[in-house]
């Protein structure tokens, strides 16, 4: 039922809604991230939460509160470094190889655990272990290797070849530690190591800053719980995942309220309930200008509103606050935005209430291949992947925005474009700031066209214990970075319009062609299409374009699928042209969710979408192999397992052919 047959009333709040969405609300005052960072800072508490009491075994990674001193001597009592025999010193004076010292041995075996009750005599010695306690008497113990046992009128005696000096082989009480001396200081963050030495002191508990707990809620009406099931226009909540894990990361105790829908009131509840509970509370969504955000709306009302819009790409719908002296941050609802701007923002907060130091950032400079556009007016931080160049690291930013899940997590670091600069320039150096804890470069780097037969081969790589990291940038990218050396190999489908030979034509001076494997493109359209029934691809292309009602989605330019598109349509432009994405997946997904009627994808895509396929013609997918790099492991381990026959058997089981071997 469409809107003209509705109410007089139901029809006005529509057309009211549609003017609201349409006119958005304006962000209160967009400020520089150094203004958002210092606003914030001037109004909350940035020093360490009171202290908690914790078990040893809960200690790992939690920050101490006060100093602590040891409250006995470690080791507690003078013990024995090796297996031996306790004696006087002063009774080793003179011994050697061709004079020896004889000793008895006292009537005892002294163990760990055990206390000696026997005094070592002049002359005489003890057997004891190593961590034995060193008996009375006794001053120094020597190596059970150089004695030799004997029998003395049927007693044990032991004949010594060396000279022992006083105090060899014993460790004396408080050597390592001695009572009262501050073994570790406030603000020590404890690992294995330090809480070893608690142990080893006696310390059951210890006096920890306790962890801030940080409120975790998304809002939306297209969130989906994860292991729900998806409806049109929906998606799994994934921030509130990804977020309550990088709080642990930051030091804070993760409090998951879930996702709630765009309903004030439950979202205002929910808010003060978090609130009342935590001391950090964060939100993802509801920040930007869409008439369905109304995170910060409740905030003003809830408290002060510091900062709502930042001079960040991604990033710029972020909302600060401060209520009852609690941090709140409101973040962008988009993946990649929201971890991006919780790092730079919540996640120095809750450090800081942790009790921990600010995390250093780590920087490196690497080549930037390609040109990279950029919003003027904005700082923009660009997510890249490292790899290794010729003349050291290449920086190569991600294709996906700030929509994307992975973006982050498979970035190695982001690089800043100024915000008074509308590109950074092809062949620019650039400062990167590293993601994580390490910088380990792949062991091989592949960069052009994806394939899903091409993880088969990857797969096979990590069981070998070889890392590999893929950027999709479609053949023309591949070809490209190939040239420039800036990969391991490049794949890539691009036929020869002059012979209709796939590839061959892009052999270059130190390039070398590897045969992959065959997969058949095709038309691909919804089963029921009754438009199509019955038609081969070609008739089936002749109906699309005969139909001005028959959208259809297109590939990205660049990609080889895209030089077949071209080749097909030869010159026309249908309905829907315009919509290149950038995968086979996302050309069947458009056509099975009905916002296309048709594509041109690879058999394998379409049969995992459900969707019809109308065979056009097999293409190769092959390799272009910088020769410099033949030789390197990870390279001859790509070449073997192209080989392998349970990899082989792998890419026909997906509907491909694989080169002859």
């Amino acid at each position: 039922m469409t809107a003209r047959f509705e109410p007089k009333s139901v029809e006005r709040d529509l057309i009211a809604a549609i003017r609201r969405a349409a006119r958005q609300e304006q962000f209160l005052e967009v400020v520089s991230a150094e203004e958002a960072r210092a606003r914030f800072a001037r109004h909350i508490d940035l020093s360490p939460l009171p202290p908690a009491v914790v078990n040893l075994s809960e200690a790992l990674g939690r920050v101490l509160a006060h100093d602590v001193s040891a409250p006995i001597d470690v080791p507690p009592f003078d013990r024995a470094n090796v297996d031996g025999f306790a004696l006087r010193s002063a009774d080793t004076a003179g011994a050697s190889d061709i004079a020896r010292r004889r000793f008895p041995l006292n009537g005892e075996v002294i163990v760990c655990g055990h206390a000696p009750a026997l005094e070592v005599s002049p002359g005489s010695a003890t057997t004891i272990a190593t961590g034995g306690m060193v008996p009375r008497g006794a001053d120094a113990v020597v190596m059970i290797e150089h004695t030799e046992l004997l029998d003395g009128d049927g007693e044990p005696v032991i004949d010594l070849r060396r000279t022992v000096a006083p105090g060899q082989f014993i460790s004396y009480a408080g050597s390592d530690i001695a009572r009262g001396e501050v073994v570790l200081r406030r603000k020590t963050r404890l690992s294995s190591r330090e809480i070893g030495m608690l142990a080893a002191c006696g310390v059951a508990t210890v006096e920890v800053v306790r962890k801030p707990k940080v409120a975790v809620l998304s809002t939306g009406d297209e969130l989906v719980a994860p292991g729900g099931t998806l409806g049109p226009a929906r998606v799994y909540d994934s921030n509130g995942a990804i977020i309550a894990a990088a709080v642990t990361e930051a030091g804070g105790e993760p409090i998951p309220f879930g996702a709630f829908p765009d309903d004030e009131v439950a979202l205002e509840l929910a808010m003060r309930t978090a609130l009342d509970v935590c001391d950090i509370v964060v939100l993802s969504g509801g920040t930007s200008k869409g008439a369905g955000d109304l995170s910060h709306r409740i905030v003003a009302k809830l408290g002060e509103i510091l900062v709502h819009g930042v001079a960040l790409k991604p990033g710029k719908p972020l909302c600060l606050a401060v209520i009852g002296g609690k941090p709140l941050a409101v973040l962008p609802g988009f993946p990649t935005s929201a971890i991006f701007t919780f790092h730079a923002f919540v996640a120095p907060v809750i450090r800081a209430r942790a009790g921990l130091a600010p995390e250093a950032a780590r920087t490196i400079e690497a080549d930037v291949p390609v040109r990279i556009a950029s919003e003027l007016g904005r700082k923009e931080f660009v997510l890249v992947a490292l790899v290794a160049g010729e003349e050291g690291p290449v920086a190569f930013p991600t294709a996906k925005g700030s929509g994307s899940v992975t973006s982050f997590s498979q970035a190695d670091g982001f690089l800043e474009i100024d915000a008074l600069a509308s590109a950074l320039d092809a062949g620019a150096r650039a400062r990167v700031t590293l993601i994580g804890q390490t910088a380990a470069l792949p062991d091989l780097v592949v960069v052009g066209s994806h394939c899903i037969a091409l993880d088969v081969v990857l797969g096979a790589l990590a069981e070998r214990g070889f890392s590999a990291r893929t950027i999709a940038v479609g053949s023309m990218g591949g070809v490209a970075a190939a040239e420039r050396g800036e990969c391991d190999l490049a794949p890539t489908h691009l036929v020869d319009p002059a012979s209709g030979v796939y590839n061959a034509h892009l052999l270059r001076e130190g390039l070398a062609l590897v045969k992959g494997w065959q997969r058949m493109q095709g038309f691909v359209h919804r089963a029921d299409d009754a438009r199509f029934a019955g038609r081969d691809a070609a008739g089936a292309l002749e109906a699309a374009l005969a139909d001005g009602e028959c959208l259809m989605v297109n590939r990205n330019a660049g990609s080889g699928t895209r030089v077949l598109i071209d080749r097909l349509l030869a010159g026309v432009r249908p309905a829907g042209y315009s919509n290149q994405p950038r995968s086979h997946n996302a050309v069947a997904a458009a056509v099975a969710q009905g916002r296309a009627d048709w594509g041109i994808a690879i058999e394998s895509v379409a049969r995992l979408y459900g969707l019809g396929f109308l065979p056009i013609a097999p293409e190769d997918y092959d390799f272009l192999l910088v020769e410099s790099r033949r030789h390197r492991p990870a390279v001859e381990a790509f070449l073997a397992a192209l080989r392998d026959p349970g990899v082989r058997d792998s890419i026909r089981a997906l509907g491909m052919r694989p080169a002859d071997a």
